[in-house]
């Protein structure tokens, strides 16, 4: 049994793919919401810092020495910086971003496949994840499990 969570699609991909479909299928059949000039610039400013999230949690994996595909083993967990407050702020970064496109360009068409990516993200990659390093870390990983949150508040 190879040692991974078993993930067969690579999230940054999927990620990449929905963003890009969104865009497309916003343009071609002009499905876009009219949002106040206040829900664009906010929709930026969360832009920003969900992009800057993803790279600060790069950055974390590296200083780590850790691979981010979860098609890859993982020898550690990490449990400082951005992942004291969270277990999946890649994740959460995906998904805020795609909220972000909709909040900036109000193409419905993000905030649609933002839904479908988090849960495709939360059954397909997570709970396979979480079972992964359940059974690889035990009591080390339950701890870890007990104290951060899954997503933000849960």
């Amino acid at each position: 049994m190879k040692d991974s969570a078993r993930i067969y699609f690579n999230p940054l991909k999927i990620f990449v793919i929905s963003l890009s479909f969104s865009y497309l299928i916003g343009e071609i059949f002009a499905i876009y919401m009219k949002l106040p000039s206040l829900i664009s610039i906010i929709g930026f400013v969360l832009l920003i810092i969900f992009f800057t999230t993803f790279f600060i949690c790069l950055r974390e994996f590296y200083l780590h020495s850790e691979q981010p595909p979860p098609s890859t083993p993982t020898e550690k967990i990490i449990k400082n910086g951005i992942y004291s407050y969270t277990r999946n702020p890649i994740y959460i970064s995906f998904v805020g971003f795609q909220i972000s496109m909709f909040l900036l360009f109000g193409n419905l068409m993000y905030l649609l496949s933002s839904i479908l990516l988090f849960l495709w993200i939360h059954f397909f990659v997570v709970l396979r994840e979480e079972s992964y390093l359940s059974n690889k870390f035990g009591q080390e990983y339950e701890k870890y499990r007990r104290n951060v949150p899954r997503w933000i508040l849960f």
